[in-house]
């Protein structure tokens, strides 16, 4: 209960989506209403879908999973920007995923999504520019692996299953959030690109 309390914000992003998504998943209608839909937001102008289908899942392991991500490294976040830079980098994160999956599907009217993995991406690249040398484990993956290793291997591969047909995950709103989340930490908090420049010099430099 205290680690909540020291990062108030995250706890109240994770309270609204766990509120949301389980209201959503008991309420058809609500869900039909706030998911991210190509035709509904193009053709019908409802926009809040941009926003609301970040807050809702199709189940709860995919409620968890988001969860889970933003507790872990959302903390750290939230800390190191304030809780108004950490909103800004959420949101703009969340919106730039939905952004980038509207662009790739706009001449699919049928396409649906949701979830908070834009956000959650863009949360988790943010944390890379702070903590490149993190050691990270993702499961499967047996073993740790540096941060931005691992950052690196997810866009390269969110990429690549984005161009998948048929395809289950969002892989396109990953992308959009990592790019959004990054380029959003290093304008609300320049010193972290330049922390970030150093150490990566220093690696390949061998200093």
């Amino acid at each position: 209960m205290d680690e909540f309390l020291m990062i108030p914000v995250t706890s109240l992003l994770i309270a609204a989506n766990v509120i949301a998504s389980l209201f959503a998943l008991s309420n058809a209608k609500f869900m039909e209403k706030n998911l991210f839909h190509v035709d509904a937001i193009l053709s019908d102008r409802e926009w809040h879908r941009m926003v609301t289908s970040g807050f809702l899942h199709g189940g709860f392991l995919h409620l968890f999973v988001n969860m889970y991500v933003l507790f872990m490294f959302g903390g750290f976040v939230e800390r190191a920007v304030g809780p108004t830079g950490y909103l800004i980098i959420y949101f703009i994160s969340l919106l730039g995923g939905n952004a980038w999956a509207l662009l790739e599907n706009k001449n699919k009217p049928f396409y649906r999504a949701l979830g908070a993995s834009g956000a959650t991406s863009g949360i988790v690249l943010s944390f890379i520019l702070f903590r490149p040398f993190e050691p990270l484990m993702i499961f499967p993956i047996p073993f740790f692996m540096p941060a931005v290793v691992l950052g690196l291997a997810f866009v390269v591969v969110s990429a690549i299953l984005a161009q998948r047909e048929n395809k289950t995950i969002g892989h396109e709103a990953h992308l959009g959030g990592a790019f959004a989340g990054f380029l959003t930490t290093i304008l609300i908090a320049p010193s972290a690109f330049s922390s970030f420049s150093t150490q990566i010099a220093g690696v390949l430099g061998g200093s």
